[in-house]
């Protein structure tokens, strides 16, 4: 009578672990990747409706856009600049309603309308930053951009594209989105 095999079965056990275990692996990766994924469109999602915010209220006080974009220079804020210069144009009610503009559109750059338990600001993509840029004073045209970190890197962003520049460590992870503003002359 042959001798019956021993410990075959448990070979097969471990094969079947090992591979239920690569398939769990696998998921738990895809999950991740998944996160990722949707953290950045968030981000792309918030940095979009910041833009558009800046372009309407630019819009809106049109007679002192240069106050947006602090003239010539262009202007930056959110993660690590300074407050907004004062506006100096157009009348009282104009000139408040710029600097009001600014420091409101700041303060949603550095996401302060939500904060954790430490007071910290956690309401805004990773380290935005806004810009407002002049193209040319003769055709009244700017440029309103919102840069972040993304958390992954992909291609740099056109050289020309300057909001963020060199602030995120490595050009690959810089997103930018912007929008050209063209302000007729309506006298």
């Amino acid at each position: 009578m042959p001798k019956r095999q021993v410990g075959f079965t448990l070979v097969e056990i471990l094969v079947a672990l090992l591979i239920v275990l690569v398939g769990l692996m696998g998921g738990a990766g895809l999950i991740a990747r998944s996160v990722q994924q949707e953290v950045e469109a968030y981000q792309r999602l918030q940095a979009l409706n910041l833009l558009q915010d800046m372009v309407s209220r630019i819009n809106a006080n049109r007679l002192v856009v240069s106050c947006y974009s602090a003239g010539a220079n262009g202007l930056a804020l959110g993660h690590g600049a300074s407050n907004p210069p004062a506006c100096a144009q157009g009348s009282a009610e104009q000139r408040e309603t710029a600097d009001e503009d600014l420091v409101q559109w700041n303060a949603a750059l550095i996401g302060s309308a939500q904060q954790n338990k430490s007071d910290e600001s956690i309401g805004a993509m990773i380290g935005a930053r806004g810009c407002i840029q002049q193209l040319d004073a003769a055709t009244r045209q700017y440029r309103v951009s919102v840069a972040w970190q993304g958390l992954n890197e992909t291609s740099a962003p056109s050289d020309n594209l300057t909001c963020g520049k060199n602030q995120y460590g490595d050009e690959k992870q810089r997103r930018i989105v912007t929008a050209i503003v063209r302000i007729g002359d309506l006298t």
